[in-house]
């Protein structure tokens, strides 16, 4: 039977913090990113290798295609969209990784079921219970990839949110700023503060479930192509899946950028 859940699974538990597999995932791509940048910028070199001049390419990519959007405000914007940009990617990409999603571990059952002292008698549904729990190879996916989380993309669209607010309030004044939703002029001017005060939690909804609903649509079509012709049929989707882990993570960051130049050039009246 396939199995496939929208939340995190928890795995254990640190304390009262339960630690899902979309958690674990996500810390093993922040490590992954902080000794990669760590490791690289220990080895820069005047004439550079072949990996130098790659991460150099995408960097360079980036900040210019950064660049044509927000123009000379880009170096101040660039340290939160590329990280952004980048931990999206990897971790929509962590997904298609070997082990991700098909390494697991078994839960136990622990009703009446399994007990072998148990003299009532195993009802039709426990039975079916216990029949498909041993003919799973696993219950819970050790690895799953944290964009198929929404919790994961509902805090990633918050620190986007928060940031936007925060430097929208630093270049236009913090009073200048939220004249933009609360003002008492007229009642026009009140409605329309009304208006962009919604916009801006609809930013954050659709943030949040634009990139979780591509990643998770994906996980479950690979799921159930993987179920049905394990071998030849996933690999056109694999390759879909790995553009469109692209044309997410780049959306998510181009738009905050597009929100950025709007929030700290516009003038309110």
């Amino acid at each position: 039977m396939i199995h496939i859940s929208l939340s995190g699974e928890v795995l254990f538990y640190m304390g009262a913090l339960p630690v899902t597999n979309t958690l674990l995932t996500t810390w093993l791509v922040m490590l992954f990113l902080t000794f990669g940048s760590f490791i690289f910028t220990q080895n820069l070199r005047f004439i550079p290798g072949l990996a130098q001049v790659a991460v150099e390419g995408v960097v360079d990519g980036l900040h210019a295609t950064f660049k044509s959007i927000l123009d000379e405000k880009v170096n101040q914007f660039f340290p939160l969209l590329a990280t952004l940009f980048l931990f999206i990617i990897i971790s929509n990409w962590s997904g298609l990784l070997p082990g991700v999603g098909t390494i697991g571990i078994k839960k136990q059952i622990t009703n009446a079921v399994t007990s072998t002292h148990s003299t009532e008698p195993i009802s039709q549904t426990e039975q079916t219970e216990v029949e498909e729990h041993s003919s799973r190879p696993f219950d819970i996916p050790l690895f799953r990839a944290p964009t198929a989380d929404l919790n994961t993309t509902l805090a990633l669209s918050i620190i986007a949110m928060a940031m936007l607010q925060y430097w929208g309030m630093e270049a236009l004044g913090s009073l200048n700023y939220l004249g933009k939703f609360i003002t008492f002029k007229d009642p026009i001017s009140f409605f329309v503060g009304l208006l962009e005060f919604i916009s801006e939690v609809g930013k954050v909804i659709s943030f949040t479930f634009r990139l979780f609903g591509n990643i998770f649509a994906g996980e479950v079509l690979l799921v159930i192509v993987g179920s049905l012709i394990p071998i030849i049929a996933p690999l056109p989707f694999i390759g879909l899946e790995i553009f469109v882990g692209f044309i997410q993570a780049l959306v998510f960051s181009m738009l905050l950028a597009v929100f950025l130049s709007i929030a700290t050039t516009q003038t309110h009246h």
